[in-house]
């Protein structure tokens, strides 16, 4: 099922306010209006369920207080989340990482640095319910 850019909200779980910055400038360009932001894993539910609706989490993977594969976990549990693409973005692009990431039940992985270029074909291909498994 595609999600139009223009009506999604995105979730973006990420400690480095750079990167956060980098993100929102790349999924505005993509048409995304509705962006969200949490620092760190901690408490990453409560968060979410004080949103109307989330289409889209892009989530780091390593975070101060709780990592990447516990927020996930914990957002998983939650019915409302169950079907919502969460995508690891993380500087650890090991093929070892890739493959946990996928075995913890993320939808997709982008790795860091994220490439200007690439980010918004990246993100419009997960909107069309496209898998993305790629290091940059």
């Amino acid at each position: 099922m595609a999600i139009n850019p223009k009506e999604a909200t995105v979730l973006v779980i990420e400690d480095n306010l750079n990167n956060f910055l980098l993100i929102t400038r790349l999924l505005a360009y993509v048409g995304i209006q509705r962006c969200e932001w949490k620092a760190s894993g901690w408490q990453v539910l409560e968060f979410a369920e004080s949103l109307p609706h989330i289409d889209l989490v892009l989530m780091d993977i390593f975070l101060p207080d709780q990592d990447g594969y516990h927020a996930l976990e914990q957002l998983r549990s939650d019915e409302r989340f169950e079907k919502t693409p969460i995508i690891a973005v993380t500087a650890d692009v090991t093929q070892k990482n890739i493959e946990r990431a996928r075995k913890a039940g993320f939808d997709g992985f982008i790795g860091k640095p994220i490439d200007p270029d690439r980010f918004p074909n990246q993100i419009k291909r997960i909107l069309r319910g496209e898998a993305v498994w790629e290091v940059s």
